[in-house]
């Protein structure tokens, strides 16, 4: 039970470490930068992962799995993959151990080395490619849409449980196509998959764009993101879009036939979200009494509390629930009857608040005489009470108001805190005072974003899909730009 969460206020970073053990979502495996995923922090990336992959299946998608592990050789085709990645990767050179000489342990077996080193996979472009060579020969082959649930490996050194572990779960799709148009197409289509996801199961609103030359994945032509902005004014990048072009086809000699049976390099896309999204969802709606979950993501939706003296009461109110239980689960609403003899309602009341269940209904002896239950919802902490009659109705939409209550929040936090600059002063001024987003014009260079980068420690989160032309100078070197760009500082 929780012993009191760190103030957001006070030490924002000590109140997210906290609330994710606290409430029971993760904690630090022995392997340093690791994480455990508790049984209730995955049930919530199970909704997440089985939302997001019925949303991939409605757009023609299907999963496959590759392996975890990738020849060295392969990372080294794609000159901008392999240094983007290279600082990052966990190489295996061995393949047995053996009793050490003192017999008080075990080592290396030296003679168990592997001809070809394998990367453990960081991202699975490569692996991919390589088994598309085999797979496409003809325009009749495309377009070929796969997706994969997996884990990869990518050796931070500062970790954070969800938002960057050593090791984390996601998924990565992959794509050919036979032009260049369509390939685009897909870019952009999965990242409305993703924003919708985000705004409507996640109540979470974010930014479509592009992301500059600079920021862009290792390999990609053009990177396109989703950010959102957390409540402490930091960004959050919480999924990606690759146009690949042509890139890893040639790597990999990957070509099909034609309709007119010319020989052509197909186009290819990535894009993948990951165990990040958990971090997101923490930092976007709770406080501090703990998590604060969108109905359509939380694994428990509806806790029931009863509230009684001695066993007979307890008993009636089992056999009083059943029916409303029943109710709720037919029309699919999450509920769970908290039965446990062994805590005070008051405490109950507390540990379900901080693991941010939408809605509590604490039900006791004169309820039931009334036939009536009070509701009590999270995100608001306001409390009524209701019928029985009707009651699963009027569940169905407080779950749908809370769901759209914290995404209007949510809104309404990212417009506050967004602000537009016209100097160099003022940007660094508003990062000082207020952090949150900052839209501002820049030249376009990479020297100059990398200058801010080094003298703030804002980036370019990413150049707005729907941002107009405005003529204005770069604020820090005062050459002509046609648009503002996003800028903040970031997860």
């Amino acid at each position: 039970m929780s012993k009191g969460l760190p103030k957001r206020s006070e030490d924002y970073a000590a109140w997210y470490q906290e609330l994710v053990k606290q409430a029971d979502l993760a904690e630090h495996a022995p392997v340093k930068g690791c994480m455990i995923i508790k049984p209730y922090g995955f049930g919530i990336w199970e909704k997440m992962q089985r939302t997001l992959d019925d949303m991939f299946k409605e757009t023609g998608h299907v999963n496959a799995y590759f392996p975890l592990f990738i020849p060295k050789s392969y990372l080294s085709k794609e000159a901008a993959h392999v240094e983007g990645f290279a600082k990052e990767c966990a190489v295996v050179t061995h393949y047995r151990l053996k009793n050490s000489p003192d017999g008080k342990g075990v080592i290396v077996d030296p003679e168990a080395r592997l001809e070809e080193e394998l990367i453990v996979r960081p991202t699975s472009e490569t692996i991919i490619w390589s088994a598309y060579r085999n797979w496409i020969q003809s325009y009749r082959d495309l377009p070929l849409l796969i997706n994969q649930w997996a884990n990869v490996v990518r050796w931070e050194m500062r970790t954070r449980l969800f938002l960057r572990t050593a090791e984390f779960l996601w998924q990565e799709g992959h794509t050919a196509h036979a032009t260049k148009e369509e390939a685009i197409e897909e870019t952009r289509r999965m990242l409305d998959v993703y924003a919708r996801f985000a705004e409507e199961y996640m109540a979470m609103p974010v930014i479509k764009g592009v992301k500059s030359e600079n920021e862009r994945f290792a390999g990609a032509v053009d990177t396109y993101c989703i950010e959102a902005l957390m409540q402490d004014g930091k960004a959050l990048q919480a999924g990606t879009s690759h146009f690949l072009g042509q890139n890893f086809a040639k790597a990999f000699d990957v070509k099909f036939a034609n309709k007119e049976g010319e020989l052509d390099y197909v186009w290819g896309t990535s894009w993948g979200v990951s165990t990040r999204l958990m971090g997101a969802l923490i930092m976007t709606h709770s406080d501090d009494k703990g998590l604060v979950l969108p109905p359509r993501l939380a694994p428990i939706q509806v806790v029931i509390v009863p509230i009684y003296h001695g066993d007979d009461e307890l008993e009636a109110i089992q056999t009083y629930v059943q029916g409303i239980i029943e109710k709720l689960k037919r029309v699919g609403i999450k509920v769970h009857f908290d039965a446990r003899d062994t805590h005070r309602p008051g405490f109950k009341f507390a540990e379900w608040e901080l693991k941010g269940v939408p809605v509590r209904l604490a039900i006791g002896k004169r309820d039931m005489e009334n036939n009536q239950v009070e509701v009590a919802r999270r995100d608001t902490g306001e409390k009524h009470t209701a019928p029985v009659d009707g009651l699963t109705e009027h569940i169905l939409d407080l779950l749908d108001d809370v769901q759209q209550s914290l995404f209007k929040r949510a809104l309404a936090f990212r417009e506050a805190n967004t602000r537009k600059a016209d100097s160099y002063e003022e940007f660094k001024e508003i990062l000082e005072k207020h952090g949150g987003f900052i839209l501002a014009h820049w030249d376009g260079t990479t020297e100059t974003e990398l200058r801010i980068k080094e003298e703030t420690k804002a980036t370019i989160r990413c150049i707005p899909l729907d941002a107009e032309e405005e003529e204005g100078k770069c604020i820090v070197t005062g050459k002509p730009s046609k648009r503002r760009v996003l800028f903040a500082k970031a997860y």
